[in-house]
């Protein structure tokens, strides 16, 4: 299988719509209350864009084998990477080899000192964080919702990075 990573603004606002308005997808994002149309489409994907202009990292459209399967990376969270990854309920498979080059891609290109990733605390399926080497660090409170704050470090002698603040 051929995965892809491409900007958001190339993936067909159809696509990130479905993704977005998906029973089982919404059921991990409290953020997300209202239906997901076009506009919000829109203003979500030049949000998107936006953090690459300004911080020089942000969100991929994920395609595997030329299809559409979500979206996520690495975007600035409280002067911090945070890792998020949205896909679609039949490319869950896929979360593995995603993570891990994106991981790749935090640590060798961007040169982060670290990634975390937030979770609603209702997210109860986290070994694979574990196995990758996530540990717990704390919570932190995000659009009036609290998330449970997972980190992993950069492997010794990889990161070296200017961008993060913390």
């Amino acid at each position: 299988m051929k995965l892809e990573f491409k900007r958001l603004s190339e993936a067909d606002p159809a696509d990130l719509i479905a993704l977005m308005n998906h029973p089982r997808v919404r059921e991990h994002m409290p953020l997300t209350r209202e239906n997901f149309g076009a506009e919000d489409c829109r203003r979500f994907v030049e949000g998107k864009e936006r953090l690459w202009a300004e911080h020089g990292f942000g969100p991929w459209a994920f395609y595997a084998d030329g299809k559409f399967v979500g979206w996520g990376g690495l975007q600035p969270e409280q002067g911090e990477a945070d890792l998020a990854l949205v896909l679609h309920p039949e490319a869950w498979g896929l979360g593995g080899p995603i993570v891990q080059e994106v991981l790749r891609r935090a640590f060798e290109e961007f040169r982060f000192a670290s990634v975390m990733v937030l979770f609603p605390p209702t997210r109860t399926r986290i070994r694979a964080l574990f196995r990758l080497g996530f540990v717990r660090d704390g919570e932190v409170v995000v659009g009036g919702e609290t998330f449970l704050r997972y980190r992993l470090y950069a492997p010794t002698g990889v990161s070296n990075n200017p961008r993060e603040t913390s």
